[in-house]
């Protein structure tokens, strides 16, 4: 039944980091913001099997901020459950999650037939939430919008995307709502850096009377004095023990934020010329599409990279394509660097190289990005003795190194001033996307500073616009 009014529901991304859906109503439209999946403690994955709260097949848009799982990886669930309208998003989100979402459900595939055959799953048989050809089929319904054009995209709503500088594609959502009177609702989704090693920082909000804005640092300053330097020192260190040097990292951006800093250090003799592999289907995949827009030198680019596709080669890259190779690296002797997905630990081929590597303390593990509570790659950051990897504890002696001053998402200042930025004053801002503590202490900031009326929903609140 169509509201009277226009409502928004927080599907998810409420008090929470990961899940990220917003649900769009009016008396003649519906329209989903992002479609992620849940991560992290068990009792958010299990919302991920969870019957979608309305009506797939009553949808009449979705709409991507970019091609993290945690913002698109449920949309193939969603479409197998019935929804067949257009996917909205920009050109660099189509092409990404492309390659993320077969890769995702490929995975999926792969953990159940594995745990199906060590038996260590509790439901049997175990099931993937999705198949790789589910993955394929949902990336089809993707229609790429150019950032600052506005579009149609369902009745009586409009929809504008702006650059947010987050990975490359990333944007954040002015969706325009038909009077009278006219109303806007800006969804920041999330937002990058303006020192981002190869993207342009993001662009201010459109005007808003409602504003999504992500809290996932928002408790926080990124310190980034010491990046470089720890990473030099850790792989250096690391090289002279003869050890290997893990990096379990984000296919998309991270791994090139990754091998751009990699090739800065060698270049300038800060660390010895090592083999790096790159060891993610997803992520030689990702790194294809990066490539091309720095070769072609698309907007979202910084101008000093356009055409300057080499800076993501930190000399001796080897891509690993093959299960086969993948298992042969993971015998294989030091020193060299493996950088693997995925960025939490959550699945992928780095649960195997971490198997081999954590029981040596030669060895070392970097964790480059926000590890969600209830991971694996937070119960590393967290100084567990031991974690349990495909069915089984490995004890944890090698070292574990927290760089997340390589994030690229924003942190407490640079959300403030984004949101500083809007070219006037909301109605009403609501922090999403975040840790409850990360959220209400952003939430007291932009009150304090800005003057905003601003709160974190909870999970499945909803609030009249």
């Amino acid at each position: 039944m169509a509201p009277a009014a226009a409502t928004l529901r927080f599907l998810g991304a409420a008090g929470t980091v990961t899940g990220s859906r917003f649900l769009l109503s009016t008396p003649s439209a519906r329209v989903l913001v992002d479609c992620g999946l849940f991560q992290g403690h068990k009792a958010l994955r299990l919302r991920n099997w969870e019957p979608f709260p309305v009506k797939p097949e009553g949808l009449h848009a979705v709409v991507l901020t970019h091609a993290h799982i945690d913002h698109c990886g449920y949309l193939p669930a969603l479409v197998r459950a019935g929804y067949r309208g257009p996917v909205f998003a920009t050109r660099g989100t189509a092409e990404l999650a492309a390659i993320v979402l077969p890769d995702s459900g490929r995975l999926q595939e792969e953990d159940a037939s594995f745990a199906n055959r060590k038996g260590f799953s509790k439901h049997e048989p175990a099931l993937p939430l999705y198949t790789e050809q589910d993955g394929r089929v949902a990336a089809l319904a993707i229609v790429p919008v150019p950032a600052g054009a506005e579009r149609e995209i369902a009745p009586g709503v409009r929809l504008v995307l702006r650059r947010a500088g987050h990975i490359l594609g990333a944007a954040s959502v002015t969706l325009v709502l038909e009077g009278p009177p006219e109303r806007r609702l800006v969804v920041s989704g999330d937002l990058g850096r303006p020192g981002h090693p190869l993207l342009r920082a993001p662009e201010p909000p459109d005007a808003a009377d409602w504003l999504l804005v992500e809290s996932t640092y928002g408790d926080r300053e990124h310190d980034d004095s010491r990046v470089a330097d720890d990473l030099a020192q850790a792989v250096s260190e690391t090289a002279q023990r003869g050890g290997v040097v893990v990096i379990p990292a984000f296919a998309v951006d991270r791994t090139e934020g990754v091998l751009f800093q990699l090739r800065e250090l060698a270049a300038h003799g800060r660390i010895p010329r090592l083999p790096v592999f790159v060891d993610s289907p997803m992520a030689l995949a990702a790194l294809r599409v990066y490539r091309r827009a720095l070769a072609e030198g698309w907007d979202e680019v910084r101008p000093e990279l356009r055409g300057r596709d080499d800076v993501l080669d930190p000399g001796g890259l080897e891509e690993v394509r093959d299960p086969r190779a993948s298992r042969a690296l993971c015998e294989a002797p030091g020193p060299f660097v493996v950088v693997s997905a995925s960025g939490m630990a959550t699945g992928g081929r780095v649960l195997h190289h971490l198997i081999e590597r954590l029981p040596d303390p030669r060895n070392s593990v970097l964790l480059v990005g926000y590890q969600v509570a209830g991971t694996r790659g937070h119960r590393l950051l967290s100084g567990e003795r031991s974690v349990k990897l495909l069915g089984r504890y490995v004890p944890v002696r090698a070292q574990i190194r927290d760089l997340s001053g390589f994030s690229v998402h924003a942190d407490a200042s640079e959300l403030t001033g984004w949101l500083a930025s809007a070219r006037q004053a909301p109605r009403g801002v609501f922090a999403v996307h975040g840790e409850q503590a990360a959220a209400a202490t952003l939430a007291a900031r932009v009150e304090r500073e800005l003057g905003w009326p601003t709160v974190v929903p909870a999970h499945d609140e909803r609030i009249q616009l």
